[in-house]
């Protein structure tokens, strides 16, 4: 039986294709840091699917609205 699937960073990153782990994820972060006018789903770091499931999400103001959210703030420190 499946549970609910759980909406957090490492389970975005899994979802996204990369690794998951704590580590690897503050390491992603710390060295893709983004422009305060760049935004988040436009960034050159994703592929084309990456940026699909980010934009899709996004958009139906999903579950993983919250933690994509948080990705970005993330990604934007000096915003």
């Amino acid at each position: 039986m499946l549970g609910e699937p759980e909406y957090n960073m490492n389970e975005l990153f899994a979802q996204l294709g990369l690794d998951s782990s704590d580590a690897a994820i503050d390491n992603f972060i710390e060295n893709n840091q983004l422009g305060k006018e760049e935004k988040l789903i436009e960034a050159s770091i994703w592929t084309d699917n990456q940026r699909a499931f980010l934009q899709e999400e996004w958009e139906k103001d999903a579950e993983w609205v919250e933690v994509i959210d948080d990705l970005n703030v993330r990604m934007h420190p000096d915003a």
